[in-house]
């Protein structure tokens, strides 16, 4: 037998399963991507904590190492690449920049393949042992780094060469490449704990944006727009029509003297027009009781809410009440938004107001809700 309320209705309870799995499931997504960036950096704070190198490493590479010189990294699938202009670089610095978009395997632009072979990390330089001779890149005399972000091509700029010159790697090691690089040039300067510390502070500033487990919708809170097909909007359209309608009928009503002068005036075919009657003064209509003002009305168009969120002016809501989303169409992710409460083109509503991603897959943004 179906489970019913007081009403002796079961659709409370599919709209309560419904709400449950829909938010169950922008949590499970904002969870999962938001451990994989933790994973990701406490990865890397490890690596940066346990990162050595040593002379053996070397063995058997076609390189001179210096008395203090230990190798930390080689990989063996790297290309040379030319700057075809002269070009000036950024200074190197020990930021730790998150990956971003995935990297395509193309050469940057304006560069061209000098060479292909080995790449070696050492302490003090980054070498390529290609196939027309060996290219150094040493710490010491480092001007310029460039990371492109769409591709896993890394120049640098040196005090012996006029052109900036850097390797090419296979995007699927570009991004250890260039953190293990920085790691390198961070010891040769002495500033590793710099590194550190930086990551760190990103671990903690992580940890504030994990996501918070929804809570449960129960039937008790559905809401009569549930039971209609199209949800709010079907209700919203209805009730626009049923204002309009009597709007419509009050303008001509028959029963105004000013119509019927107006018939009246209006000869027949093939009729000589007469002059119209004066019109007369009907029974002043009493105003009655002030009409309560429309709740659309009284929150600028923003949708009825119990809240009070309107468009009119106030302040940004950026902590909105747990039961937004009984009352609002909350976009999947809602709770993962760390902005202020928006309403989006397609009349659903987000929290990541402020942030140039916004409402990406909604229709951008509309209105911004207001207390």
């Amino acid at each position: 037998m179906a489970r019913t309320d007081s009403t002796g209705s079961t659709w409370r309870y599919r709209w309560a399963h419904r709400q449950n799995e829909r938010r169950q499931r922008a949590f499970r997504d904002a969870d999962e991507t938001w451990r994989r960036r933790d994973e990701e950096l406490r990865r890397l704070r490890t690596l940066a904590e346990d990162f050595t190198g040593s002379a053996a490493a070397g063995a058997g590479l076609p390189l001179e190492l210096a008395g203090d010189e230990v190798v930390f990294w080689v990989l063996p699938a790297a290309q040379l690449v030319e700057v075809r202009h002269t070009a000036v670089l950024p200074a190197p610095d020990l930021t730790v920049a998150p990956q971003g978009t995935p990297m395509r395997s193309r050469r940057a632009d304006g560069t061209r393949i000098a060479d292909a072979g080995m790449a070696v990390i050492t302490s003090r330089r980054l070498v390529l042992l290609g196939g027309r001779g060996r290219r150094d890149w040493a710490y010491g005399k480092m001007t310029g780094l460039a990371h492109d972000p769409a591709a896993p091509v890394t120049l640098i700029q040196v005090l012996d060469r006029r052109r900036a010159s850097g390797v090419m790697l296979p995007a699927d090691v570009a991004a250890d490449f260039r953190f293990k690089l920085t790691l390198a040039f961070a010891d040769a300067i002495e500033q590793r704990p710099a590194v550190i510390a930086q990551l760190d502070e990103a671990i903690a500033e992580h940890a504030q944006l994990k996501p918070f487990r929804p809570g449960i919708a129960t039937p008790a809170q559905a809401r009569l727009t549930g039971f209609v097909p199209g949800g709010r909007r079907t209700v919203a359209i209805a009730a626009g029509i049923a204002l309009l309608v009597p709007v419509a009928l009050l303008e001509s009503d028959p029963s105004d003297p000013t119509s019927e002068v107006a018939v009246a005036a209006t000869p027949a075919p093939g009729t000589p027009a007469r002059p119209a009657a004066p019109a007369v003064a009907g029974p002043k209509r009493s105003s009655g009781a002030a009409t309560p003002t429309p709740a659309r009305d009284r929150l600028c168009g923003a949708p009825d809410n119990p809240m009070g969120y309107g468009f009119c002016a106030g302040e940004r809501i950026r902590e909105p009440a747990v039961a937004v989303c009984d009352h609002l169409d909350c976009v999947p992710e809602f709770w993962a938004g760390r902005g202020y409460l928006v309403q989006c083109g397609d009349g659903s509503v987000s929290l990541a107001g402020g942030s140039p991603r916004a409402c990406g897959s909604h229709g951008g943004v509309r209105h911004t809700f207001r207390n």
